[in-house]
């Protein structure tokens, strides 16, 4: 299978106004995102779309393909969606923009599901939580599994119930938003009315869900932080501070 990966990115972010192209040791947060995606040996190509011309010339300038997509979009699959249909591939690899510590094994982890089975239609990376200040995060999206690891219901607020016996590292799950899509249900995604749980939640796998679709998840031992905010940002830039993938890009 073709295998490409598209980075959406917008300058519009409500709580981090501009983040794509934040400084981040030395770089910009975008940049980041883009150059590990790009070490994948199970890519074919990367790309970035966005609706802004400031974060089109910024990516030029690192060397990034960028395709350009309406400013109407909502949500990052959506965009990802339009860019699609300018590129060929069989397999769409959508990696958020605000995800600097992706590791290109990750990549690799999500796609290889697909070449052992051809019923797959989308998939995500999840991840143990560790801590109890990311499980009650509403940045963190939680996920719960059936016993084939599909999702069954993804959010904000922190699941399943640990009330009774407090926080348990054994239990609770967030996805990484490290999303591989075949190109029929990427096509079918963008066509599917948006759902009343997904705008709830603000979060893009439960227009899937809520039409009946599978999205399995797929565990990935390495941690990484989404940057939703400034705070984020400088967390991360001390989690990234001694990474030896710094020197290879």
């Amino acid at each position: 299978m073709k295998t490409i990966a598209i980075i959406p990115a917008r300058m519009g972010s409500s709580r981090f106004p501009g983040k794509p192209l934040a400084p981040l040791l030395g770089r910009t947060m975008l940049e980041h995102v883009y150059q590990r995606v790009a070490m994948s040996t199970a890519l074919d190509a990367t790309y970035i779309a966005t609706c802004d011309e400031e974060i089109r010339q910024a990516a030029t300038a690192f060397g990034a393909s960028v395709i350009m997509t309406a400013d109407s979009h909502e949500r990052a699959s959506d965009r990802i969606a339009e860019a699609a249909t300018h590129v060929e591939a069989d397999l769409i690899v959508m990696v958020q923009g605000d995800e600097p510590m992706t590791h290109p094994a990750m990549v690799d982890t999500a796609i290889a599901p697909f070449h052992h089975d051809p019923q797959l239609e989308c998939v995500n990376l999840v991840k143990r939580i560790d801590n109890e200040a990311d499980f009650r995060s509403p940045n963190t999206i939680k996920v719960v599994m059936d016993q084939q690891n599909n999702a069954l219901y993804m959010t904000r607020q922190p699941i399943p119930t640990l009330a009774t016996a407090g926080f348990d590292a054994t239990a609770a799950y967030k996805q990484v938003c490290i999303i591989p899509f075949t190109r029929a249900c990427l096509a079918e995604y963008t066509q599917l009315p948006p759902t009343p749980l997904e705008k709830l939640e603000s979060i893009d796998m439960l227009r899937l869900l809520e039409h009946g679709h599978h999205v399995k998840m797929v565990a990935t031992e390495y941690d990484t932080q989404a940057v939703d905010t400034e705070a984020d940002l400088a967390r991360v830039a001390q989690l990234m501070a001694n990474d030896p993938l710094l020197s290879d890009y």
